[in-house]
């Protein structure tokens, strides 16, 4: 049966058994536990001054020495350092599609809390981290996410037994209404700026292996489908391209739900990927590669074209807008058309309706539509 109490100890600059015979010896704040583990008397700090949590670890404690679970000892050396590479591998482990997101929030974590003991973490540090990271020009929602990673590996740490307790760890309120979304001629403005791709340094014939319009084709395919760019789009291959069928399809897994998708095409749709075919033969013809991808730099995947995109937007008059953008774009159009809301969740891929209905942005034009088919009803009654 295992027990807590709380030591003596001498002042500072006395020997214990002076301060004893002195009768100065100081008592601890701190509980500590003592069981026995593998033959053994285990005495180590709880970590807190609360009887009830230092009670609740020495019962967790006695109950893995008991089923032969690993027993781990000192907490109060375990760094939040340590927890992020628990975190890291449950993303390796699990397969997280995230992982990238993860090691940016990260990297602003690890330098402010890096080094501190786990257990002794209090709400006024992530307070502090907080003002801090707003101090920076982080927005909420950024400094959220990374708040949502620290929690996810205290989680973790307390699950594996790793330390006993997680401090509390609340949200900054975020203003994440989606307000961007492009209007037809504003989406075929920023389509012209979108320059011709720019010839590799290291392709072996840059002249003959660039086909200009890629990136104007990527934004047509994600101004009409409303997909993800970069897990999505970018990552989109011929074989899940059925110009027969008329499909393109996401297989299960694939996407962040996990969940598959199948998009029929549209006359302009199936216009853009057969521009996209072309322009793929020609680069396989000059390179002698085969390309799987659907839309590439002269054979490569594209990692991003951000500086373009924001070229573009801007000699368009559209400043400011994001990729991301098409995806509440093709949110709103599937409303005006009156798609209805399960086949569009479908399409687009939202799996609940509440994420689905941020993106179903109602503008002055579907404001303006809407009063007058009731002018029109009224004017039937009349």
């Amino acid at each position: 049966m295992g027990s807590l109490f709380r030591p003596k100890y001498p002042p500072s600059g006395w020997k214990f058994a002076d301060a004893k015979a002195a009768g100065v010896l100081k008592t601890s704040d701190v509980w500590w536990l003592k069981y026995r583990a593998n033959g053994r008397v285990i005495r180590e700090s709880s970590g807190t001054d609360k009887r009830d949590e230092a009670m609740r670890l020495l019962k967790r404690k006695e109950g893995a020495a008991v089923e032969g679970r690993p027993v781990i000892m000192r907490e109060d050396k375990v760094t939040i350092t340590q927890l992020a590479e628990t975190l890291r591998a449950d993303y390796k482990a699990n397969g997280r599609r995230s992982a990238d997101r993860l090691e940016v929030s990260l990297a602003h974590l690890l330098p402010f809390f890096g080094e501190r003991k786990a257990v002794q973490l209090p709400t006024s540090e992530i307070t502090r981290y907080k003002a801090a990271r707003q101090e920076e020009g982080a927005a909420n929602a950024t400094i959220n996410r990374e708040l949502a990673a620290l929690k996810r590996m205290y989680r973790l740490a307390v699950d594996g037994e790793l330390i006993h307790r997680a401090p509390r760890i609340s949200k900054l309120e975020e203003n994440n209404v989606r307000k961007g979304f492009f209007e037809r001629d504003q989406f075929e403005a920023v389509r012209r700026h979108l320059s011709a791709d720019r010839p590799r340094k290291d392709a072996a014939k840059p002249s003959s292996t660039t086909y200009p319009g890629t990136r104007g084709r990527v934004a047509t395919f994600a101004y009409i489908t409303g997909w993800r760019i970069r897990s999505e789009v970018l990552a989109l291959q011929w074989s899940q391209v059925d110009f027969k069928a008329g499909t393109v399809r996401l297989e299960p897994g694939t996407t962040k739900n996990k969940e598959g998708r199948v998009f029929y095409m549209t006359p302009e749709l199936r216009a853009t990927l057969e521009e996209q075919r072309a322009a793929t033969e020609a680069v396989q013809r000059a390179t002698g590669r085969i390309i799987p991808l659907v839309f590439h730099r002269n054979g490569s995947a594209i990692r991003g074209f951000r500086k373009a995109w924001m070229t573009a937007c801007r000699r368009a008059g559209v400043p400011g807008r994001i990729l991301h953008d098409f995806r509440r774009t093709a949110v709103r159009n599937l409303e005006r058309a009156g798609v209805a809301r399960s086949a569009a969740m479908k399409m687009v891929g939202h799996k609940t309706e509440s994420i689905y209905r941020r993106y179903a942005i109602v503008d002055d034009a579907m404001l303006r539509e809407a009063s007058e088919k009731l002018a029109r009803a009224e004017a039937a009654r009349g």
